[in-house]
C-alpha cells in the first residue's frame, strides 16, 4: 500500500462520507474503517473508486475484534461518529462506549492521540462523558460550550448529522486526548 506516516481509525463509519473526506484530505495518513453493515461498506467503495483513494482499508466486522488485533500505540487518531445509542435502558450495555472498549482504545492509541466522538442523542452524550471522564487514560479537551456545540472545521459533515439537525437534534462533538502513559519506574 501507499507509504503513510500514521494510521487513523473510524469505528462504525456508516456510509463512509466522513472517512472518504478525511482520506482525501490526508493522503499521507492510512485509514482503517470498521463497519459491520454491508450497505455502508458498498457506499464507501463507490467513493473510494470515484476519488481514487488508496489509503483506506476496510474491516467488515465488529470493531471490538479489530481492536484486539491492533498493535499497542499504533493508532494516532480515532473517530466514533453517531454510534447506535441503544436508547432502551436494557440495551445500554450494547453501546460501544463502555469499560472494555475504552480500555481497548486506550491500548491502541498513541500518547496524545485524539479520539473524536459525535452523537445527537443527549442521553448517550452524558453516558460518553461519564464513562470517558471516569477513565484515567483520557482527558476531555473542551474548555467552553462552543467546543462541543460546533463541529470543528477539519471535521467533515455527514448527511446523518444534517438530518439530525433538521429534526431538531443538534449534535455534540466531543474530543478526548489519550494521556501520556506513565513511564515505568526505573528499578
Amino acid at each position: 500500500g501507499p507509504d503513510v506516516r500514521a494510521v487513523w481509525l473510524e469505528v462504525g463509519f456508516g456510509a463512509g462520507e466522513h472517512l472518504a473526506a478525511m482520506a482525501k484530505a490526508h493522503p499521507d495518513i492510512g485509514f482503517l474503517g470498521c463497519e459491520p453493515f454491508i450497505n455502508g461498506v458498498a457506499r464507501l467503495l463507490v467513493d473510494v473508486e470515484e476519488l481514487g483513494l488508496s489509503n483506506i482499508r476496510i474491516v467488515v466486522d465488529d470493531a471490538g475484534l479489530l481492536l484486539d488485533r491492533l498493535a499497542l500505540a499504533s493508532i494516532e487518531r480515532a473517530f466514533l461518529l453517531f454510534p447506535d445509542p441503544w436508547p432502551k435502558r436494557r440495551h445500554n450495555r450494547r453501546r460501544f462506549i463502555g469499560q472494555e472498549n475504552i480500555q481497548a482504545m486506550a491500548r491502541v492509541l498513541t500518547d496524545g492521540a485524539h479520539w473524536r466522538m459525535a452523537t445527537d442523542h443527549m442521553d448517550y452524550c452524558r453516558w460518553m462523558l461519564d464513562h470517558m471522564t471516569g477513565s484515567q487514560e483520557f482527558e476531555w479537551l473542551a474548555r467552553r460550550p462552543g467546543d462541543w456545540r460546533r463541529r470543528p472545521d477539519d471535521w467533515p459533515p455527514t448527511r446523518y448529522e444534517g438530518k439530525g439537525i433538521e429534526a431538531g437534534r443538534p449534535p455534540a462533538f466531543l474530543t478526548f486526548q489519550r494521556r501520556k502513559r506513565h513511564q515505568m519506574a526505573q528499578v
